[in-house]
């Protein structure tokens, strides 16, 4: 006891490994990652698993094997990740002596993937590896490559051996971490499912949605079941309708070729949205395990009234940026970006009227929104109560507007994570002047410690074997069967875009698709 005292003591005197829990220790392993040359592990994936090295949550016995077609030694691929960590990651401490014994875990094997040699090579390598730090066959693979090669390499990891299925109550060693997309509709999503459910069990796919990382996500369910006060007017009876925002001022970036193929429903609202909706309103799990909470989410989606032909106009909106400015500088259209096709009907904006047929949201209209080249870039959640049955204060606001929208919980999810209730009180003075005024929380200010990034627990959770973050099969079905119809739609009628300018807000039919039940979006 008086260890694990020391330890806590020692570790709130150090802002990174605040919260480190000691007592959740990872038995070795050896996380292999197939694209270890590309942005996505140096960016994010080489930057968390540091920062777990950091935090001392990592196994005593742990090894990175890096894998691509690239040829590198070990000592080259060390390199190559102590500069991406260096760029990428200037907020973690970082020393000569600390970064040695880091990169003392990391190999690297040159291997082509759409041969069995490579994997033969891999599987050599791994072995080696196994016998030099005890990891005992316990390999968790990240597949940070192209969608196309997620079946090659999961079909090529089952045939040289390299992962077998395990049955559902044993240790789900190997793993296999997918990052999305998860198909590129319902068809592709379910034939990619099937194949992969030839080589492994459900219970050892981590399909990993980084937004579902974020503090501030995690955070909801916390706030909404650790609260007495909150739970109850969580419901038809005391809210009016609730607002989900994702807003990036960004354009493509010169992903248009991806882009493209994707548009704004595949790329945010089918995955990211999706899941985000389903914390905002599931019914309280029976237990804080990982199939309790899949289980309420899930059924969410299945309580989404589908759309038809008949009624996606009347709910769904869709735009496409044009020129216009960001921060004071011109920039263009969609059509004007690199590998953009000149008539692209390309969506850049989307957002749905949701109705959520069960028993505590029947009536409740959820708005969900999501856009490039917008006035800001913010994610958030927004709660908004009921006016009370009778209003007394009719007080106008700086705008001149005497109906003033009531009270809002506000969950920001980026870029200042942290979570708002706007309330009335009433102003110094001789006169009854009613002033709205927020009790903020932000996470950078409130705990004075660094917050985690979303890779780093999503990393360390697939680690402990703990899925509770990452999607279910079941829920990616669900959300692609909800969102198909609207992407047929869309492909089947085209529009005349642009229909909004960059630096707006999107186009003018996301007001009315609000206006229409008298609610508008809010001022951000």
């Amino acid at each position: 006891m008086t260890g694990s005292i020391s330890m806590a003591v020692e570790n709130s005197a150090n802002p990174l490994l605040a919260g480190l829990e000691p007592e959740r220790q990872v038995e070795p392993l050896s996380f292999v990652i197939f694209g270890a040359n590309g942005d996505l592990t140096k960016r994010k994936l080489i930057p968390a698993v540091y920062a777990l090295f950091m935090q001392g949550l990592l196994p005593r016995s742990f090894v990175l094997l890096g894998t691509s077609r690239t040829h590198f030694s070990h000592e080259k691929f060390r390199n190559a990740m102590k500069e991406a960590l260096l760029k990428f990651a200037s907020d973690l401490p970082f020393t000569e002596e600390s970064w040695q014994r880091f990169a003392s875990s990391l190999y690297y094997q040159a291997a082509d993937s759409g041969t069995e040699t490579g994997f033969e090579d891999i599987k050599k390598t791994l072995s080696a590896l196994d016998e030099k730090h005890g990891t005992n066959g316990r390999h968790v693979f990240y597949l940070s490559t192209s969608p196309s090669l997620y079946l090659p390499i999961i079909k090529g990891l089952g045939k040289s051996g390299l992962v077998v299925k395990t049955r559902v109550n044993e240790p789900a060693y190997p793993r296999v971490v997918i990052e999305k997309p998860f198909g590129h509709d319902l068809a592709s999503s379910l034939n990619l499912d099937e194949q992969i459910h030839e080589v492994l069990r459900e219970h050892q796919i981590y399909r990993i949605d980084h937004y579902l990382g974020k503090e501030t996500v995690q955070n909801i369910m916390v706030f909404r079941f650790a609260n007495a006060i909150f739970e109850p007017l969580w419901n038809r009876n005391h809210i009016d309708h609730i607002q989900v925002t994702n807003a990036e001022t960004l354009g493509v970036e010169g992903r248009g070729a991806y882009y493209e193929e994707a548009g704004a429903l595949r790329d945010m609202m089918q995955n990211h949205l999706m899941q985000l909706m389903a914390l905002v309103l599931m019914e309280p799990p029976i237990a804080m395990d990982a199939e309790s909470t899949r289980d309420e989410k899930n059924k969410v989606l299945k309580s989404l009234r589908p759309l038809t032909a008949a009624t996606i106009d009347e709910n769904a909106v869709r735009g496409q940026y044009g020129p216009g400015f960001i921060l004071g500088s011109q920039v263009p259209g969609y059509r004007q970006e690199p590998s953009v096709a000149d008539s692209s009907q390309t969506a850049t904006f989307a957002a749905l009227k949701l109705s959520v047929d069960n028993w505590r949201w029947s009536g409740v209209p959820i708005y969900v929104r999501t856009g490039k080249r917008l006035a800001k870039s913010i994610t958030e959640v927004a709660v908004v109560f009921k006016d009370p049955p009778h209003r007394l204060f009719e007080n106008p606001d700086k705008h001149g507007q005497t109906h003033i929208p009531g009270n809002v919980l506000v969950m920001q999810i980026q870029p200042d994570e942290g979570i708002s209730l706007k309330f009335a009180t009433k102003q110094p003075g001789p006169n009854t002047t009613v002033r709205w005024l927020n009790m903020d929380f932000k996470y950078g200010s409130a705990f004075g410690t660094r917050t985690p990034t979303a890779y780093e627990r999503l990393i360390l959770d697939c680690l402990h074997g703990d899925p509770s973050l990452f999607a279910r099969s079941d829920f990616v079905e669900a959300s692609w069967k909800y969102i198909q119809p609207i992407i047929e739609h869309w492909e089947n009628n085209a529009l005349d875009f642009p229909n909004y300018a960059a630096g707006s807000w999107g186009p003018a039919a996301s007001d009315a698709l609000l206006a229409r039940t008298g609610h508008t979006w809010r001022r951000l």
